[in-house]
């Protein structure tokens, strides 16, 4: 079995790997380094949890000069020598946290730079000088605008989940970004698929690429260790559902995707009232209550993570035992990350993928694209029976574990009666229906005529009082009308 060190990785590299439990190289990182560790630019294409991070990482950290090297005072100094680039902040934080990993020894500044919190404290580091950037393409664009980062001296330039940075519409910050870097330097690109786009960006800013393929379709992509289950569901019987896996053997972390932001909150809230220990995650958050909730993710505080799928390539935790896709994927590619989550590094995990009847030609789709066997979902309840023997749930197990809140039921208040005296003062009203006319009712009317018209007549020709203002035609004279037929 090949190690790190048969690779060719530097010794202090290798001490710092081996102090965290990792001495052999995954299959990706056994391709990538022979040739990433030459200078070379390659083009890497491998599904997620294959560990491609340290098959970037480590040529990037033993291409780059160390403070230790007699080399490095002569270096521009504070001025990046690398620069890795990825679509999101999980993303680049968890690359930043393999870094720092396998750079202890080395003593390398590693800096990472992402939007959502404030520019301070990232202009300093800049300020004090850093060796190796992580960041997002928005804050990279932001901070050199700024005249606050300068890539001129960048020797390596690592573009990492490609194809979702096109798909989230970075691709014009990375032509940007490209073009802030020295021609010379060497360029790594890392994807799970490989759009016209990517290719065509590849051929601009790449010189003679060699191409590394950890898989050779979107069936090799899907981990192997991975049990999947396809359930059609009602929406309302899910979260029962979700509770009653929580509850499965061998169920550990668990993380929930959502398709919008109400749905991961209302989600959360709901295991979080059944008594589980779940948190959300996504894009109107925070940013520090998001990596507030990774933190206590990773370290079992909580136990669901609930989130859209903003964080789907980002996370990467370990001991994830079961992702649940709470509504049915947009693509293929989108359940492929979601599912990726778990059954990292070689262990086993399980994904449970939820659609609903208006989704079912939609995973018809995704389940003819990846050719799996799951073409007619099972109808399923939180009572079926398959549901308890799939996932190793224990009969009778019901969907909480607290009961749930009481329900505040106030009284109406009642009716108070107002005192006779305040009663007394205001006449009765006669509620009997009455005709009116001319603004006059019935017994007005009938005191003044029948036809509506005053018993005595107004003098002067003055309106009557509350009468109806009535159009007098005026009649022919006699005369008038004689003159009228002899001229006829």
């Amino acid at each position: 079995m090949t190690t790190f060190r048969e690779l060719g990785v530097d010794p202090e590299i290798c001490d710092a790997l081996e102090r965290a439990g990792i001495t052999t190289p995954f299959a990706i990182q056994e391709m990538t380094l022979s040739v990433a560790l030459m200078g070379t630019d390659l083009i890497g294409q491998a599904r997620t949890g294959t560990g491609k991070t340290l098959a970037f990482g480590i040529p990037v950290l033993q291409r780059s000069v160390s403070p230790k090297d007699p080399d490095y005072a002569e270096m521009p100094q504070g001025k990046p020598q690398a620069l890795i680039v990825a679509p999101t902040r999980e993303l680049a934080l968890q690359v930043s946290g393999d870094l720092h990993l396998a750079s202890k020894d080395r003593g390398l500044r590693v800096l990472t730079v992402y939007g959502g919190v404030p520019y301070e404290g990232q202009l300093d580091a800049l300020t004090a000088g850093v060796d190796i950037v992580v960041g997002t393409p928005g804050r990279l664009i932001d901070l050199a605008n700024r005249r606050a980062l300068d890539l001129s001296h960048v020797h390596a330039l690592v573009l990492d989940e490609a194809d979702e940075m096109l798909d989230l519409g970075f691709l014009p910050d990375v032509e940007r970004i490209l073009k802030l870097t020295p021609e010379t330097r060497q360029t790594m690109l890392f994807s799970a698929t490989m759009p016209a786009a990517i290719v065509s960006l590849a051929r601009t800013h790449m010189r003679h690429p060699m191409n590394i393929r950890a898989e050779s379709s979107y069936d090799t992509q899907l981990v192997p260790a991975t049990a999947q289950f396809i359930f059609q569901a009602h929406d309302l019987d899910k979260p029962e559902i979700i509770g009653r896996i929580l509850q499965a053997e061998d169920s550990d972390k668990i993380i929930v995707f959502t398709r919008t932001k109400r749905q991961s909150q209302r989600i959360a809230d709901d295991l979080a009232e059944r008594g589980f220990k779940a948190s959300p995650l996504h894009g109107d958050m925070a940013q520090v209550a998001r990596e507030k909730a990774l933190t206590k993710f990773r370290e079992d505080k909580i136990r669901v993570l609930v989130a859209t799928d903003v964080a789907a390539r980002g996370i990467d935790v370990q001991g994830v035992s079961h992702v649940i896709n709470y509504t049915c994927p947009e693509d293929e590619k989108t359940y492929i990350h979601r599912i990726g989550r778990t059954g990292r590094a070689g262990a086993s995990g399980i994904a449970v993928t939820f659609v609903d009847w208006a989704d079912l030609h939609r995973w018809k789709m995704i389940n003819k694209a990846l050719d799996l066997p799951f073409d007619e979902p099972q109808e399923t309840y939180s009572t079926s029976e398959h549901l308890y023997h799939d996932l190793g749930i224990a009969p009778g197990t019901k969907g909480r574990i607290v009961d749930p809140a009481p329900v505040e039921r106030t009284e109406r208040p009642g009716r108070t009666e107002r005192p006779a005296r305040e009663r007394s003062e205001r006449p009765a009203r006669d509620r009997n229906r009455r005709r009116t006319r001319g603004g006059q009712t019935d017994a007005t009317a009938t005191a003044t005529g029948g036809d509506g018209a005053p018993s005595t007549p107004a003098a002067d020709g003055e309106r009557p009082a509350g009468g109806r203002n009535r159009r007098r035609r005026r009649r022919p004279s006699a005369g008038g009308a004689k003159a009228a037929t002899e001229s006829a």
